[in-house]
């Protein structure tokens, strides 16, 4: 996930944008051609699409937009350090 892309995707997209992205990924995940690389590609487009999701739902809970950007990527560092 990186924080800008996740920026760029909630400040231009609605959230009906960025939930329809991403079942259109999901289903083209499933075609049998797709090589590992390819899936990794829409992997970390999916993963990026619903850290906006998230930003945008701490935005419309009251939060400022830096810190609710801010916000989500602790809660991601946070996940990441207590599964090691």
């Amino acid at each position: 996930m990186k924080l800008p892309v996740i920026k760029q995707i909630q400040r231009t997209c609605s959230v009906t944008q960025i939930e329809t992205a991403i079942q259109v990924l999901e289903n083209t995940s499933e075609a049998a051609s797709l090589k590992e690389e390819e899936l990794n590609v829409i992997g970390e487009l999916i993963s990026n699409m619903c850290g906006a999701l998230e930003v945008h739902q701490l935005i419309a809970d009251g939060m400022p937009e830096k810190e609710a950007g801010n916000a989500f990527m602790k809660k991601v560092l946070g996940s990441i350090d207590v599964n090691r």
